[in-house]
């Protein structure tokens, strides 16, 4: 019987009571407890699986499921190599997610609340007489658990797991950095709490796994809990979470996709969701196992790739981007983004712990790229990590925001032009829609005196602006680095008989505009020479266009 595809399921035991296929990651609970440290902060980006692997812990360790361990574990790794502590803790866990963080009093209304949820659990689990006193602050009701714990199972310890215990504090921080550092400041009641968790473990409290996205509050919010090992860029847990790219061929003969098509559909994820390489020694690049199962669960039902490529779940989770990236100010944050959409990369340390209370600086803001999954490490230089955008996805994302730095009044129009656009460049491969909205965009520029006006950056518009065209797939020489076309816009479906274009960009200052005849001549010249790589020779009807803008005007010409 073929297993479900776990799209969406978080919770171990009902993935396991229900016949879904699990990835295999026990093996990291055998390397996790092997390891010195016995408190350990793992952060990834969302939507990569944490809230399932915090699960999996749970179920593992937890003593009341003793009796079920054979059922939960019999077909992995650690039900066949078992460790010597499982099943031998009280799991109390922790979700800090969906906190409403309005204003200060929601945000700890919120905190407070979910850590009562959690201990009321825990206290209905484990049968201690415990009375829960819902007027006191969150940290004094962990405290008094703990106490409590420690006097009615002295022998017995707890294993505490934290799942997402910066998002409450990450939404604050994008648009509320007073009320950020209020709640995380050196008296704050965030952080009171985890000076109270600390003093756990001198008692009862033996291990503690923290998982979120970035460590944008670990300097604040732990510094009390100094004991804690961030093992976020560690080689030896590179791949413990997403897929690697034979996890996710085994789970694709797990679902019976032939050899053949898979050939087809691997590409394709390759392209849109994999890249991820989260230490400077890891072996592999990582797939957002979440995308990838959405787009296996839609073509296993339907028997096609899916429209979308991108579930809007998660899409709509890094569409935040701006909020983080408005942290950093002027030049230097235009010029990163810059960098990012055209697939240039960055030579960057990676902040471990970020302080708010300080000036957010571009390494800080390129290291939140990377806790974020907008970067990723490609390599190292001159003893720098080398950073640049892992896929597809992340691109459209940053061109998606890249445009509407530049023109917020008239970029909520755009969305609706571009069916207007798809539609003239594939059935008639003409560009003059397009080229009406880049002109937009280069006035506006043009208003703002813009610096750094130049052949690039004429590009680097019209490829983000194609990057919203669905049917189209998107080569660009800023993104190969190759001696490439300017611009190539391939139909993904080629059965459908849709136009190609390809199309040569220059640029001439306003003094320079009787130079004009001899730049559309020098593109006209390239454009032939491209004209006869094989590559492009076998584009069918591929409609050649150059493109020269003398400041904010645009001169078009077909070839």
């Amino acid at each position: 019987m073929i297993k479900k595809l776990p799209y969406g399921i978080s919770n171990y035991q009902e993935l396991v009571e229900d016949n879904y296929y699990y990835v295999d990651k026990t093996m990291y609970i055998e390397m996790l407890e092997n390891i010195v440290d016995k408190r350990i902060i793992f952060l990834r980006p969302r939507k990569f699986g944490k809230t399932l692997f915090t699960s999996t812990l749970e179920n593992y360790y937890d003593i009341l499921k003793k009796d079920k361990f054979e059922v939960l574990y019999k077909d992995t790794y650690i039900g066949k190599n078992p460790t010597k502590l499982k099943n031998s803790y009280h799991i109390l866990r922790f979700n800090f997610s969906g906190i409403d963080t309005s204003d200060e009093e929601t945000t700890m209304r919120g905190f407070k609340s979910k850590t009562i949820s959690s201990i009321r659990y825990f206290i209905q689990k484990y049968n201690l007489d415990f009375y829960i006193n819902e007027n006191e602050d969150a940290e004094n009701v962990l405290d008094n658990l703990i106490k409590a714990f420690s006097i009615q199972k002295a022998n017995e310890k707890i294993y505490v797991i934290i799942d997402e215990y910066d998002h409450f504090a990450n939404e604050l921080l994008g648009f509320n950095t007073d009320q950020f550092k209020s709640l995380v400041s050196k008296n704050g009641k965030v952080r009171k709490w985890y000076e109270v968790l600390k003093e756990g473990t001198e008692t009862v409290i033996d291990r503690i796994f923290i998982t979120g996205v970035a460590p944008i509050t670990l300097d604040s919010l732990t510094s009390g809990f100094n004991i804690g090992s961030d093992i976020t860029r560690d080689e030896e847990f590179n791949e413990m979470l997403g897929f690697t790219e034979q996890e996710l061929i085994k789970l694709m003969d797990e679902q019976n996709i032939s050899k053949e098509k898979q050939l087809e559909l691997l590409p394709i994820m390759k392209e849109n969701y994999e890249g991820y390489k989260f230490s400077v020694h890891g072996k592999e690049k990582i797939y957002n196992s979440n995308m990838c199962l959405y787009f296996l669960k839609d073509y296993v039902r339907l028997g096609r790739i899916p429209e979308n490529l991108v579930d809007v779940n998660i899409a709509s989770d890094y569409s935040k981007i701006g909020k983080m990236l408005d942290l950093c100010k002027g030049e230097k944050r235009e010029e990163i983004i810059e960098k990012t959409v055209s697939g240039e990369g960055i030579l960057s340390e990676i902040t471990q712990k970020f302080n708010p209370a300080m000036e957010f600086t571009d390494t800080d803001l390129v290291s939140m790229l990377y806790y974020l999954g907008y970067l990723t490490i490609e390599g190292i230089e001159v003893g720098f990590p080398k950073l640049k955008v892992p896929n597809k996805v992340m691109r459209e994302i940053y061109a998606e925001y890249f445009l509407k730095t530049l023109g917020q009044e008239f970029n909520n129009g755009i969305i609706d032009s571009y069916s207007e656009i798809t539609k003239e460049l594939a059935l008639e491969g003409k560009i003059d829609k397009i080229i009406e909205i880049l002109q937009k965009y280069l006035k506006n520029l043009s208003n703002r005196d813009y610096q750094r006006f130049d052949e690039k950056y004429i590009k680097l518009i019209f490829y983000c602006i194609s990057m919203n065209l669905k049917i189209y797939n998107v080569k660009s020489e800023l993104e190969v680095q190759r001696e490439y076309p300017d611009i190539l816009l391939v139909p993904r479906d080629r059965a459908k008989g849709y136009n190609a274009v390809m199309i040569e960009f220059k640029y001439l200052k306003k003094v320079e505009e009787s130079k004009l005849k001899e730049k559309q001549k020098e593109a006209k010249e390239q454009i032939l020479k491209y004209s006869n790589y094989d590559e492009i020779k076998d584009i069918e009807k591929l409609n050649k266009y150059t493109v020269v803008a003398v400041n904010d005007k645009v001169y078009v010409e077909k070839i």
